[in-house]
């Protein structure tokens, strides 16, 4: 079925010369025929009219008074409210009320999404580590896949915690005891829950064929 945006759209970006309004993506290319010019993903953009009193209810819990979403996760996990209300929740406790600091919980996202490919995830958060502290040779050793050398103790057991994780689906006791002793057993608890919440939302993405709009840097180098 055609995409009830493309003509739209395509008409605007005739009069006007944007090429944003294109139906492409980051790169360039072309977006497949199955995905929406706006949200760039096989979801539409889904508004706050388009769902029921609950729907409505979570989605002032989710957006506030924010920009309506149009990409991500935010967007499609409004399509199931009340994944969206969970989802909300534990992202909202990981990132600014865990245990674990900012700057750890971001780089311990970028591990996640380089694991799975996930280029979505990976270019919003590796400014966002850099924000909150990382240093470009951490960036650089989860980018580059590169053997940890010369970082902190704490981005070192990050890295190949989530590595041994996700690579061989198992965790040695000593690399589990030296994540006890620097993070305590609830941030073991909660790094392994911020590597596998990405994940989780990670594979959606993949699932809908996020792709990133023409204004956001692809940050992942293709493997």
């Amino acid at each position: 079925m055609p995409n009830r945006f493309f003509t739209v759209l395509l008409a605007g970006a005739l009069l006007t010369g944007s090429p944003a309004l294109f139906a492409q993506s980051q790169s360039g290319e072309a977006l497949p025929s199955d995905v929406d010019p706006v949200s760039f993903s096989r979801l539409a953009p889904i508004s706050r009219d388009d769902l029921d009193e609950e729907g409505k209810r979570v989605y002032d819990m989710v957006v506030g008074d924010g920009p309506p979403p149009t990409t991500g996760p935010v967007n499609f996990s409004l399509y199931s409210p009340r994944l969206a209300e969970g989802y909300h929740i534990i992202n909202s406790y990981l990132r600014y009320n865990g245990v674990l600091s900012a700057r750890h919980t971001e780089v311990a996202i970028l591990v996640a999404a380089w694991e799975i490919e996930q280029q979505y995830e990976y270019s919003a958060h590796e400014p966002a580590a850099l924000r909150y502290g990382a240093p470009q040779a951490v960036i650089d050793t989860i980018k580059y896949d590169r053997e940890p050398e010369g970082l902190s103790p704490e981005e070192t057991l990050i890295i190949n915690f989530g590595r041994q994780i996700f690579r061989e689906h198992r965790l040695e006791s000593e690399l589990y005891a030296e994540a006890v002793e620097y993070f305590g057993e609830q941030g073991v608890v909660e790094l392994a829950t911020v590597m596998g919440d990405y994940v989780m939302a990670g594979l959606v993405l993949h699932a809908i064929d996020q792709h990133l709009p023409p204004d956001r840097p692809a940050l992942m180098p293709p493997r």
